[in-house]
């Protein structure tokens, strides 16, 4: 059964990154900050002001919120890609650590 498209970004790869229905569930039930943030998240893929290699080959955007960073967990495939989860944090240097900034916002 495929999963309702709530939205698309467009990654600073060019890559169609998409939120489906289950997985904005998925971040609205455990990240209740993020109810109704939908477009903030898609947003954020695409203005981010970071982008950080993950460990297990995911990728981490981050937007400065109000003093704090959404991130967003999200996978690049040949085709296409799709988000894992977002989250708000003030902790920058902890997600920086064993990670690789690979795209930083020209100032």
């Amino acid at each position: 059964m495929a999963s309702n498209i709530i939205g698309v970004a467009i990654s600073k790869n060019n890559v169609k990154i998409r939120l489906t229905t289950e997985r904005w569930y998925h971040v609205s039930e455990n990240h209740c900050e993020l109810a109704g943030s939908a477009f903030q998240v898609l947003e954020s893929i695409e203005a981010p002001d970071l982008i950080i290699k993950g460990l297990s080959g995911e990728l981490l955007s981050l937007k400065e919120i109000n003093k704090r960073y959404l991130v967003v967990i999200y996978r690049e495939t040949n085709k296409d890609g799709f988000i894992i989860t977002a989250f708000y944090t003030i902790h920058l240097k902890q997600l920086l650590r064993k990670r690789k900034i690979i795209w930083p916002k020209k100032h």
